[in-house]
């Protein structure tokens, strides 16, 4: 099943149309109601006139995370707050973090996107899904949640965590669809099998799993473990959530709306646009959005894109899974963490040296541990044990109250962590992902 079949399996020529038609609404509507964009595209000596085709769009200017952080909370939208709908925030390095605001038409929009891409993964109407993304300020639940009722599907949301009472849903309910991290999948395995459960036996067939990078290797063994096909889906919240992009059964690439999003790659040193095919920083405008449209934005996520049509007829193009980051951020349980955080936390704390790691591990339950190696000044070392303790908790309930996702504190002795004349390698990432 196609949702949209006119806009999905749409040719070529008449995309480039219907992508033009919308680019320059959007620019009007940037142009008329956000300072920032108004200010930018002035300051770069650029008219919306000067825009006339779809072609023309490598004349606009990027748009970066930090454009958001500096002009929180609302100075970046289109549209005024009393014609908000709703918002939702994500964490950033520091500072100020980033606010995201949807009309009720991109309230609408974003339920069109996740209904294509429910599709794509193999749902039908009258599904059941049970959704165990985090709802509130996290976009995953709500947003599939939003496309789930356009679809026509029988939502169950669960949100994150509750894992015994998740299980007993699903033995009770016997839901078609399931969608949340793939991490936690494999923790829901895990707790299943504890209690007697055969996995393979579940009624679950279709997983939509993302909000964190995981590999084909993940997907063998989710797959395998559940019985279920795994899907991936693409999204970030400055952009709508989730939706951008998903796999269809055939799992090969994830299909971006590109009637609603605009993509490029582009060389990250040169920003120059690549061909298909060659790896590179992913670009999105958002050329449909009321609210908070945004001009090329930078995700930082290196994938390539193929533009052929797929096997199952949608001529939209297709992203590979996410290749890395061009910059330092990495996923842990579907939150964005940044190196800067936890040194901004750190070097709040007396005691503590301005060297620090973080150690990324999967966990054979399938959920992500993160470990923070600290140095300590040589007086705080020599404390008692005791001590020692208590100051790492201290820093550990200091870091969690930022990042909003638990980690490990390890001190240890100055000097102990190793030293780089050029950047200094914060991460360490044992994930194989």
């Amino acid at each position: 099943m196609i949702f949209n079949e006119k806009m999905e399996c749409i040719s070529p020529g008449a995309l480039k149309d219907v992508q033009s038609e919308r680019l320059n609404g959007m620019l009007k509507r940037v142009c008329d109601g956000s300072p920032f964009y108004r200010d930018r595209l002035e300051n770069a000596g650029i008219s919306r006139k000067d825009i006339k085709s779809i072609d023309d769009i490598t004349r606009l200017p990027f748009t970066v995370k930090d454009d958001l952080r500096d002009n929180y909370p609302f100075r970046i939208f289109s549209k005024p707050v009393t014609g908000i709908a709703e918002l939702h925030v994500s964490s950033g390095t520091t500072g100020n973090p980033v606010v995201s605001g949807y009309s009720r038409e991109d309230l609408d929009l974003w339920s069109e996107v996740i209904a294509r891409s429910l599709c794509c993964a193999g749902a039908v109407p009258g599904d059941m899904i049970q959704i165990a993304y985090g709802y509130g300020l996290f976009t995953g639940g709500l947003g599939l949640h939003y496309g789930s009722l356009k679809l026509g599907l029988t939502v169950i949301p669960c949100s994150s965590g509750q894992t015994k009472r998740q299980l007993k849903i699903l033995e009770d309910f016997k839901p078609r669809l399931l969608a949340c991290t793939p991490s936690y999948a494999l923790y829901m395995a895990e707790t299943a099998r504890e209690s007697g459960v055969r996995t393979a036996e579940s009624s679950w067939e279709i997983g939509i799993f993302g909000a964190e990078p995981w590999s084909e290797a993940m997907r063998k063994e989710i797959e395998r473990t559940w019985g279920i096909s795994a899907v991936d889906i693409y999204g970030l919240s400055e952009i709508i959530g989730p939706g951008v992009a998903c796999e269809c059964h055939l799992k090969k690439g994830l299909h971006i709306q590109s009637d609603v999003f605009y993509p490029e790659v582009i060389d990250p040193k040169t920003l120059e646009v690549l061909p298909a095919g060659m790896p590179g920083e992913l670009v999105l405008t958002s050329i449909t959005k009321v609210g908070m449209p945004l001009i090329r934005y930078r995700t930082r996520d290196i994938v390539s894109i193929d533009y052929g049509t797929c096997e199952c007829g949608r001529t939209s193009p297709r992203i590979s899974k996410v290749l890395g980051r061009t910059d330092d951020m990495i996923i842990v349980r579907g939150i964005n963490v940044f190196p800067s955080q936890i040194e901004e936390v750190l070097l709040a704390i007396e005691g503590t040296q301005p060297h620090y790691q973080l150690v990324v591990e999967r966990e054979k339950n399938g959920l992500d541990k993160l470990e923070v190696l600290v140095e300590l000044n040589e007086s705080f070392f020599s404390d008692e044990v005791k001590n020692l303790q208590h100051f790492e908790h201290r820093i550990s309930k200091e870091i969690e109250s930022v990042l909003s996702v638990g980690v490990d504190v390890r001190l240890v002795e100055p000097k102990t962590i190793s030293r780089s004349e050029g950047k200094a390698k914060r991460v360490i990432d044992k994930r194989n992902i």
